[in-house]
Formats: structure tokens, sequence, C-alpha cells
């Protein structure tokens, strides 16, 4: 995964921000890149966390890359501002204070627990019907150790903490290219 242009960083939060006006408005947008490189067409993998006052108001991704990028950041904008289970809808009166964070994740890929790089890896735990995802920032901001970054990703997906060490749990690990809008606070994404 090539490092995306500061263009198209700057393109993707400008799709993202103006997917989550469209849908806090209550309005249909069908949003295309001004400039179409091939990162943006290429399919992609992708989340958006959206935050007021440094704290975490939504944040919603795609970790199986279907459609091309722009499109996944577009919908996952709109989602994270709509449909995210822990928080209300965001009002068109929050949106001037939000600030968007994209992670654009890398392809994931199915690992034993011993190669978990916390920090540099996000984690997807899937065992029977139970999921569990965080991205790479979680584990830096609280520190924590390979075992407790799988350990919090099973208690994530509503499983017991050292469900990672039972054969019938599958982890996939990916990396993401985490970039946010001008005068965003540190990330501190809870994915």
């Amino acid at each position: 995964m090539w490092p995306l242009t500061e263009a198209e960083r700057r393109e993707l939060l400008r799709l993202a921000r103006e997917s989550i006006r469209a849908a806090v408005e209550g309005r249909n947008a069908s949003l295309e890149p001004v400039s179409p490189t091939d990162a943006l067409l290429a399919s992609g993998g992708a989340f958006v966390t959206i935050r007021l006052n440094g704290e975490l108001r939504g944040c919603v991704g795609m970790v199986w890359p279907r459609d091309p990028l722009y499109q996944t950041v577009a919908r996952m904008a709109e989602a994270s501002a709509l449909d995210d289970p822990r928080f209300a809808p965001l009002t068109p009166s929050e949106l001037a204070l939000a600030t968007i964070e994209i992670s654009r994740l890398s392809p994931p890929r199915q690992v034993p627990a011993e190669a978990v790089d916390a920090g540099r890896h996000g984690l997807y735990i899937v065992r029977d019907t139970a999921r569990g995802l965080l991205l790479p920032q979680v584990p830096l901001r609280y520190g924590w150790t390979r075992e407790e970054f799988l350990a919090e990703t099973c208690i994530k997906a509503g499983l017991a903490a050292d469900a990672w060490r039972d054969p019938g749990t599958t982890l996939f690990i990916f990396e993401a290219e985490v970039f946010s809008e001008p005068g965003a606070p540190e990330s501190d994404s809870a994915a």
C-alpha cells in the first residue's frame, strides 16, 4: 500500500466532510473526487472517526475493500455521523465543531497471535458471529502490550479476554495510514 499524496488526503477529507454534511442535513450526496487518481479509484478499506472537542463522537469503517477508496470513505463518513450505535446521530449544529480523521487500511491478513505488533497493526478478531476491531492507534494511546491489545479486542467483540488463545478464534491484522483535518486533536480512535 503506497502512501497517499497530500492532495489525495485533502480530497478524501473533503469528501468525508461533504458526505457528513449531506447526511446530517437529510439530503443525498453522490460525491466524486475532483481529481480522481489511481489511489482514490482503487478498492480500499477505511475507517472514518468523528470527534467533538477531542472526544470520540463516531467511528465506523469497512475492513474488507469492495469499492473505490473514495466511495468507502464517503459511505463510512455518513455511517460514522448517523449509524454508530454508541452515539446519537450527529446534528447540524455539531458539524461545525466536528473534526474528521481517516484511517486508510491495508488489506487484512490472517496471522497467529505472536505476529501481532501492538501499535503497528490494527486487529480484527472473529469467532463464530462475534467480531471485534481496534485500530492501530488504540494500543499506542493506552500503552498496551500485545496481550492487552488481543484481550481488549476480544472484549470489544463480546468475547472472553482470553478468547484469542482459542483455536476457534481467527485473528487478522492490518496497517493504517492515518490523517486528519488540520487542527484536529491527537488521535484517540476507539474503533
